[in-house]
């Protein structure tokens, strides 16, 4: 028997999927011949999500590219079947690894325990465990394309202001050499920790390596210096006493090249001419989005479904 206040939700969400498919529907009217370039958020297990926006925005794999900012896996209800889907379309999707992919290569190599929020069990006792984490370790940490003159700088959570562009995806080839080499154990055993939070280019070893990762996959606040926090996950309007976001700290050298990130729910899309935020809460009840880009990186249209809550925030 299904309860009033299910039956109630469920007419919610699909008064809600009737509006969003409606402000789509001219998306993919122009999209049927031609070639498609997309970004998309943070996923995060949700694969009814996963496949009702590819089936929105009339995905192609043999003629479209889909970047995927990171977070394909955890807290949502099926990270197999995404990971799974993901290395069905090959090269047409090109995933970004965020904080909860590299939790879940920890969890498989021993060096983590999923916590009780954790939904990577399905991933972990798969018989197929081992292509999915051999797939998933494969994938950068940065990407950067070249669209209608243009760099896109894509990232999953933010960028540090000393780095440059060209530092960025270097920096981000440190830590990918270690995911793909024998060492991979030991660099996962040593990734976690809040220390260093200032970059210093002398840094060496297990504390430069952290650093990465963290302003990567972690970062939402620093101070105007580039201090990070690890604290706060409020909105950039809530910034808290001292802190700002990163993308607003003075001097950043990435100013001026499209930055497309994920990882901050609580900012929702933010679009900014040089800024693309793509998270927008799927696993928490908000939706999945994606940007579709035109013939230049300043053609952007949103698209994006109303996802079912797998998380509620505080349990």
């Amino acid at each position: 028997m299904v309860k009033r206040s299910d039956a109630t939700r469920l007419m919610r969400l699909k008064r809600m999927d009737h509006r969003i498919r409606r402000d789509n529907r001219h998306l993919n009217q122009h999209q049927q011949n031609d070639m498609a370039l997309y970004c998309m958020g943070d996923i995060q297990g949700c694969n009814n999500a996963f496949d009702r926006l590819l089936s929105e925005i009339g995905f192609s794999a043999s003629r479209d590219t889909v970047y995927l900012l990171g977070d394909l896996v955890n807290r949502g209800p099926d990270s197999a079947a995404v990971l799974r889907r993901c290395m069905q379309l090959g090269d047409s999707v090109r995933a970004l690894l965020g904080n909860h992919d590299l939790h879940l290569l920890a969890a498989a190599h021993g060096v983590r325990s999923p916590s009780r929020r954790d939904t990577l069990q399905a991933v972990l006792q798969a018989s197929d465990r081992e292509a999915m984490l051999d797939w998933l370790h494969q994938q950068p940490l940065a990407r950067r394309l070249r669209h209608g003159g243009e760099d896109l700088l894509m990232v999953h959570a933010g960028v540090l202001p000393q780095w440059s562009v060209d530092d960025v995806l270097a920096l981000a080839a440190e830590v990918e050499a270690q995911l793909r080499g024998p060492a991979l154990a030991g660099f996962l055993q040593q990734m976690y920790g809040n220390s260093p939070d200032q970059w210093n280019a002398g840094l060496k070893g297990p504390d430069r390596l952290r650093i990465i990762v963290n302003a990567l996959t972690r970062l939402r606040f620093c101070t105007p210096e580039g201090r990070m926090d690890f604290d706060s996950t409020e909105s950039a309007a809530q910034a808290p006493a001292g802190l700002l976001p990163w993308f607003d700290a003075p001097h950043r050298r990435t100013q001026g090249t499209l930055i497309a990130f994920g990882h901050w729910s609580t900012l929702g899309w933010f679009e900014r001419p040089d800024l693309l935020g793509l998270d927008t809460g799927c696993v928490w009840g908000g939706c999945l989005s994606a940007v579709r880009f035109g013939a230049t990186l300043a053609e952007r249209e949103q698209c994006k479904v109303q996802c079912t809550q797998a998380q509620r925030p505080g349990q």
